[in-house]
C-alpha cells in the first residue's frame, strides 16, 4: 500500500491535508481530508459577556467575519427576547450583500476559478489570480480588485470596519445611514451588478463554451448525491440573511423545513478520531458513514446546496441564470461538485440585485435602528455564510454571560461531503500510480469547489506553507518526495 500526502492543500482558508492510499496496481483504495488544526472558540467564549460575542466570533475568520458577526447577533436577539426593528434588519441584510460581493468575487477569481480559467493542467505558478489576469486581461484584473473593494467598502460603511464589523447589537444595529452614504453605496451597487453579469458571461465564454469543461463538470468523479440544505424565504426562494432552514433530497424534493430554534431536533454531529472537524448529519436518517444516497444523513450546504434546497432566486436576473444552470446540467437537483462555481456566480448576481432593492428602500435611512432587550436566556441564530448554513447557539447566565456556546459552521456542515468528493475525485483521476501535478490538482479541485474555510471550522497553532507529497512503497518505505514552495 502506497500513501500520497498533499500537505498543505492549496487555495483555501485555513489548513488541511489529503492522504491518498494506493494499492499495488497504483489505483486509489481510499482518500481522506484531514484537518490537523485545533478549534477553541466554543470553549473560550464561556464566561464572556454575551454582547461581546459578535466581535469575538467575527475573529474566527478574516474571510467571513460578517457571517459570524450576524449569526452571533441574531442568536443574541433570541437570547434577549428582542425583535430588531424593520430598518435594522434591512441594514443588516444590506451589509450582508456587501460581504457576498467581495467574498464570492474572491473565490471565483483567486481560489477556485483559476482551475477553469487557466485550466486544471496549467503550471502551478499560473493557477492563481495572476494567471487569470494574463488569460482575461489586465483591465479585468482591475475590475476584480475594484469590486472586491466595493464589497468591503459597503461593509465598512455599515459595519464600522471592512473586516471585523462592530455594528451588530441585540435588537438592532449601532449605526444608520445618511444620504451621502446611500448615494455612495448606490454607485457601487450599480457597478457591481454589471460586474456580476460580466463574471457570468466570462464563465459562459470560457467554461460552458468548452465541451471538455462541461464534460468534466458532469463526469462521475465529481458527482455526489447527498441531501441539500439552505435558508429560504416564505416563497422557498434563496435568502442569505433570514428565513427557515430547508432540506431537499437528491431529486430536489423537500425533506425538512424548520426554524433555527429546532435545529438540534434535526441535526447531530458525529466525531471521527482522525480529524478535528466534526461531521453533521440528519438525525432522522442517521450516521451511516461516509456514503451518499438517500439512506445517508450527510448533506451539502453552500452555493449549490442553497440553490438545490430552494425553488429559485428572489430577484429576476438571478432567476434567469438559475433556470439556465438547471436546464444546462440536466435538471434538478444538480449533484455535480464542480457546479458550485456556477452557483456561486449566480449568487453574486443575486447579492447585487438584492443590494439594489435594499439601498433604494425608503426605510434604509430610518434612525429607528434598535429595540430594547429583555432578560438573558437561550438563543440560536442562523445566516447563510458564503460557504453555507451557519448556526450559533448560546446559553446565557442570569447575569448575561455565556454559559455554553455551540457553533456549526458551513465547512463543518460540508465536512462529510468534502471527504467523499475528495475520495471520488482521487479514485476517478489517479490511475496506475499517476500522481502528476495535474492529477493531484484535480483531486484538490474537488474540495476547492466548496470554498472550504478551515479557519472557521478549526483553528491552527503552528503552520507552514510548503506543499510536500510523500510516496511510500508497500513496505511503507519512502519511495519519493516531491516538494513545492508556495
Amino acid at each position: 500500500m502506497k500513501t500520497v500526502t498533499i500537505d498543505p492543500i492549496t487555495r483555501l482558508e485555513g489548513h488541511g491535508k489529503i492522504s491518498i492510499f494506493l494499492n499495488d496496481k497504483g489505483n486509489v483504495e481510499n482518500a481522506y481530508l484531514q484537518i490537523p488544526e485545533l478549534r477553541g472558540f466554543e470553549r473560550f467564549s464561556q464566561g464572556r459577556r454575551a454582547e461581546d460575542m459578535p466581535q469575538i466570533t467575527s475573529r474566527i475568520c478574516g474571510v467571513c467575519p460578517v457571517a459570524h458577526h450576524f449569526a452571533a447577533t441574531k442568536a443574541l436577539d433570541a437570547a434577549f427576547n428582542v425583535e430588531p426593528t424593520s430598518a435594522a434588519k434591512k441594514l443588516r441584510e444590506l451589509m450582508y450583500m456587501g460581504y457576498y460581493i467581495y467574498d464570492h468575487t474572491l473565490h471565483f477569481y483567486y481560489l477556485g476559478g483559476p482551475d477553469f480559467v487557466v485550466g486544471p493542467d496549467a503550471p502551478p505558478a499560473k493557477r492563481n489570480v495572476i494567471g487569470v489576469i494574463e488569460k482575461a486581461g489586465v483591465e479585468i484584473g482591475k475590475e476584480v480588485i475594484k469590486h472586491r473593494a466595493y464589497g468591503q467598502r459597503i461593509t465598512s460603511i455599515l459595519g464600522g470596519k471592512a473586516t471585523h464589523p462592530v455594528c451588530g447589537l441585540p435588537g438592532g444595529v449601532s449605526k444608520g445611514l445618511n444620504k451621502e452614504e446611500v448615494k455612495d453605496i448606490k454607485t457601487m451597487v450599480e457597478s457591481s451588478i454589471d460586474f456580476a453579469k460580466f463574471s457570468l458571461k466570462l464563465f459562459g465564454d470560457i467554461v460552458l463554451a468548452n465541451k471538455d469543461y462541461v464534460n468534466l463538470i458532469l463526469s462521475d468523479p465529481y458527482q455526489l448525491a447527498t441531501y441539500n440544505m439552505g435558508l429560504v424565504d416564505k416563497n422557498n426562494k434563496v435568502n442569505f440573511y433570514d428565513g427557515k432552514i430547508r432540506v431537499t433530497d437528491q431529486k430536489g424534493k423537500e425533506k425538512l423545513k424548520f426554524d433555527v430554534k429546532d435545529y438540534h431536533k434535526h441535526v447531530a454531529e458525529h466525531v471521527e478520531d482522525w480529524t478535528y472537524i466534526k461531521f453533521p448529519y440528519l438525525k432522522s436518517i442517521g450516521w451511516k458513514g461516509l456514503i451518499d444516497g438517500k439512506d445517508s444523513g450527510i448533506y451539502r450546504v453552500g452555493p449549490l446546496g442553497r440553490l438545490n434546497a430552494a425553488d429559485g432566486m428572489a430577484t429576476p436576473m438571478a432567476q434567469k441564470e438559475y433556470d439556465k444552470m438547471y436546464e444546462t446540467l440536466g435538471g434538478k437537483a444538480v449533484n455535480s461538485t464542480l457546479a458550485f462555481h456556477w452557483a456561486r456566480l449566480i449568487e453574486l448576481l443575486y447579492a447585487t440585485e438584492r443590494a439594489k432593492e435594499l439601498i433604494n428602500d425608503p426605510e434604509i435611512t430610518s434612525q429607528k435602528i434598535r429595540n430594547p432587550v429583555g432578560e438573558p436566556g437561550e438563543g440560536m441564530g442562523v445566516t447563510e455564510a458564503a460557504r453555507g448554513t451557519l448556526i450559533h447557539h448560546y446559553k446565557l447566565t442570569k447575569d448575561g454571560l455565556v454559559d455554553k456556546a455551540n457553533l456549526i459552521v458551513a465547512t463543518t456542515n460540508n465536512a462529510g461531503a468534502i471527504n467523499m468528493s475528495v475520495t471520488n475525485a482521487a479514485k476517478g483521476v489517479i490511475k496506475k500510480g499517476d500522481v502528476s501535478n495535474k492529477t493531484l490538482n484535480m483531486v484538490e479541485m474537488a474540495f476547492r469547489a466548496y470554498d472550504p474555510c478551515f479557519a472557521c471550522a478549526t483553528h491552527t497553532l503552528p503552520g507552514g506553507m510548503q506543499l510536500e507529497v510523500k510516496i511510500f512503497d508497500h513496505n511503507k518505505k519512502l519511495y519519493k518526495t516531491l516538494k513545492q514552495n508556495l
